[in-house]
């Protein structure tokens, strides 16, 4: 419930900036201005990282006993109160191979945010640099030890957000869920699963909660990333777009951005275990199959509770995979009154990464593209794709002769316009030429549209 009021802040007050949302109460004391936290990238890199707030602050992990003692500005921020409803039902069912899948869920939700006069904590960036100067990280510090292993970053906070008197979140909720065949999808994809434990949970939420919350709370932060040498010497990223790290495990990202043509390399997969992750598997299932799940895909499409499901679980099957021992929920702490089952991969299916990479990408894009999405027939499908492969071959220019034939009906191309309208990109015709004009557009949302179509044009494929 505060989890989701601050993430509610972030995106009102700040949605193309640097915030990040505190995720639990909890955290808040850890969050002071120059705590270190740690950011942990996630498998794709579009994905969102995670960061976890920690006990250190970065005088706690140099060398020297001289303590650090930078400047810190205060000042107003705003005042904010939000009412956030939410009406949401979502279905998904289907049988293929040994097992069933299915989800289905109805629901009410409201959330008042009342955080009331906030106030902003920045850390003074200049004087924390001369005070610093000279100094080295502590290599042998264990927070440095453990993460330099695991190619994790150290951050510094920044900046803070945070309430100048108490306040209160409330939530007032009523819902029906049923969960049926967590693992069902693996039937569905060609693999074999062994199911330990129960496969049927229904979920049944009545509830009226209110948070109350002390003053001095913070609900969002900005940080700047580290940049650690070898011998200890270290930088702090102050531009944005600065990638910090340690530098035995600096892996560069040259063209993961690029691959519109549905392969991600190491490079765009980390910590997975997949030398290469390609979406092509998907047109070699069988042609029934493609089709349920193309159906079945384009209803969860419709619902994002249904879509964020699916992703979660898939991403739970994929480190199953690569996990050391592989069972589900050994890493998560699962609630005894929603029991989740546990897995072990019996002859694992090589489709099951493509699935993943294809549901992750769509599960990042806007609703309304995935609403576009979810009513678009194969033969469009098949032709946007086409369409955007030759763009790129062309360096993005393209004789209106080269356009798929599909597209060259006025009301389809006003559906590709509107498709990439979705994303802040416009589809523009110049004479006998045709280019796709992304000034406004977020690169990553590109990407993952192309791939999104990409693999949905695989499912498509002998379709019409």
């Amino acid at each position: 419930m505060f989890s989701k009021a601050t993430a509610n802040f972030v995106r009102q007050v700040d949605p193309e900036g640097s915030l990040i949302h505190v995720s639990r109460v909890n955290d808040s004391h850890k969050l002071l201005p120059m705590a270190v936290v740690v950011k942990r990238n996630r498998f794709w890199v579009w994905q969102r990282p995670k960061y976890q707030p920690t006990d250190f602050t970065l005088g706690d992990l140099l060398q020297g006993d001289e303590a650090l003692r930078p400047g810190v500005s205060e000042t107003e921020f705003l005042t904010y109160k939000e009412t956030y409803r939410d009406d949401h039902s979502g279905k998904l069912d289907t049988e293929a191979g040994p097992v069933n899948v299915g989800l289905e869920g109805l629901g009410l939700s409201k959330l008042e945010s009342c955080f009331g006069k906030l106030k902003k904590e920045e850390l003074d960036v200049k004087k924390l640099l001369k005070d610093s100067d000279g100094r080295l990280v502590d290599m042998q510090h264990v927070l440095v030890q453990q993460l330099e292993k695991r190619a994790e970053v150290l951050t510094v906070v920044k900046e803070r957000i945070l309430t100048a008197n108490s306040c209160s979140v409330t939530m007032t909720k009523k819902q029906q869920c049923t969960f049926q065949g967590v693992l069902g999808l693996m039937g569905l994809l060609g693999g074999s699963v062994k199911v330990l434990g129960k496969d049927v949970n229904n979920i049944e939420v009545d509830s009226d909660v209110s948070l109350e919350i002390p003053s001095g709370t913070v609900i969002a932060y900005s940080i700047m990333e580290l940049e650690i040498k070898k011998n200890g010497h270290y930088g702090i990223c102050l531009r944005p777009s600065a990638i910090g790290g340690f530098e035995s495990d600096s892996i560069p990202l040259d063209g993961s951005s690029d691959a519109v043509d549905g392969s991600f390399d190491r490079h765009g997969a980390r910590g997975g275990g997949w030398s290469d992750v390609d979406l092509s598997p998907l047109a070699d299932l069988p042609r029934s199959t493609r089709r349920e799940l193309m159906d079945k895909l384009q209803e969860a499409l419709r619902e994002r509770f249904a879509l964020s499901y699916l992703q979660s679980e898939l991403e739970k099957l994929c480190d199953c995979e690569t996990a050391e021992t592989p069972v589900i929920g050994e890493k998560e702490t699962i609630p005894t009154s929603s029991p989740v089952p546990e897995c072990v991969p019996t002859g694992f299916s090589s489709h099951l990464p493509s699935a993943y990479l294809l549901v992750s990408a769509m599960e990042e894009l806007p609703d309304e593209t995935l609403n576009i999405l979810s009513d678009s027939r194969p033969d469009f499908l098949s032709a946007f794709d086409v369409l955007m492969c030759r763009l790129k071959e062309s360096g993005g220019s393209l004789s209106v002769l080269s356009v798929p034939a599909p597209l060259q009906d006025n009301q389809v191309f006003q559906q590709a316009e509107q498709l990439l309208g979705s994303i802040r990109a416009t589809l523009r015709r110049d004479g006998d030429q045709l280019r796709v004009e992304t000034e406004n557009a977020d690169r990553a949302l590109a990407v993952l549209l192309g791939l999104s179509v990409h693999g949905l044009a695989l499912l498509c494929t002998d379709m019409r």
